[in-house]
């Protein structure tokens, strides 16, 4: 049994998200309202295999209460969730320790398959969520030359991630990765993927 922690204030998300994770089986589930409250609990327990805290609830402050609830979780995984964070958040996160970030917007399916990953100690982003441009972003050159597939995928690229890593978080299969880094790498003219991501860092698009 997967151990998880869900911290939520606002309750329908809260049971929403749990009886996504109860559907899915083999959950051992626990639902708190913020993070006083899940700190209590980790401090009690053996530590949970996931813990999963709304970026905005009571008590967080910002990142000051990811810090909180990895110490109380004796090193284990920890992840971050919000309906409201810009990618710049979810990238602070990331580098502050957190084992991965989740838009509530994330369907179910996807949202269960993200916690079993990350409770393998495994970090995960979804990479549409870090290729959505921002408002005051303005159209790329390079960009142009590539689908918003084509884009997602370059982006997962430049994070490092394996084709595997990426179909599992785009919901595709393995061999469409493969088709669209070939594809992007004779758009941009690259020797390789390495050599891809290399040309899109190098240019300011991701």
């Amino acid at each position: 049994m997967i151990r998880v922690l869900i911290a939520d204030d606002h309750v329908l998300v809260r049971e929403t998200l749990g009886a996504f994770v109860e559907n899915a089986g083999g959950f051992e589930l626990t639902l708190v309202e913020d993070l006083d409250a899940a700190c209590v609990s980790m401090r009690e327990s053996r530590g949970y295999d996931l813990v999963l805290l709304d970026y905005q609830m009571p008590g967080m402050n910002g990142l000051e209460g990811l810090s909180r609830a990895m110490e109380s979780n004796r090193g284990k995984p920890v992840a971050l969730m919000s309906g409201v964070a810009n990618r710049k958040i979810a990238q602070d996160a990331m580098e502050a320790g957190a084992i991965g970030f989740l838009p509530k917007t994330m369907g179910a399916k996807s949202l269960v398959n993200a916690i079993r990953f990350m409770a393998m100690g495994e970090q995960f982003i979804p990479v549409a969520f870090m290729n959505e441009p921002d408002e005051t972003e303005i159209d790329h050159p390079l960009a142009e030359k590539l689908t918003p597939r084509e884009l997602e995928v370059l982006g997962g690229l430049c994070r490092g991630m394996a084709n595997k890593e990426i179909a599992r978080e785009l919901d595709l299969q393995e061999v469409t990765i493969k088709m669209n880094v070939k594809t992007l790498c004779r758009k941009l003219e690259a020797k390789n993927r390495t050599h891809a991501a290399m040309i899109a860092k190098e240019a300011g698009l991701f």
